[in-house]
């Protein structure tokens, strides 16, 4: 008889596409939930490594760590959050995705 898992084991476990002789793993990622603040670090990584994401239809991506609640017609003041959408603005339209919010979408 299996032993039991955790509901977290079990997602594991279903995802995980190889495991190395250290204990690091290599997983299978369904979907990527994308925002502005630590995806310019990711995509510039792919870049430097010569790769693109694999599956762009798996990107879900939206600005929502640094947009205002309001006042949406003054824009962005502060200049890092301002180039921290603008980054992710431009990497989605260079890479796809499956769906993306951008400042200022209605939705």
């Amino acid at each position: 008889m299996q032993q039991a898992q955790t509901l977290y084991e079990k997602l594991w476990s279903s995802h995980v596409v190889r495991e190395e002789a250290d204990g690091t793993a290599l997983i299978y990622i369904d979907r990527h939930l994308v925002h502005e603040v630590t995806s310019p670090q990711a995509f510039e990584g792919l870049k430097l490594a010569g790769r693109t994401p694999w599956r762009t239809g798996s990107i879900v991506a939206t600005a929502d760590h640094n947009t205002p609640t309001d006042h949406w017609d003054e824009g962005i003041k502060d200049p890092v959050s301002r180039q921290q959408v603008e980054t992710l603005d431009a990497n989605i339209r260079a890479v796809g995705a499956l769906a993306y919010f951008p400042f200022k979408d209605e939705r």
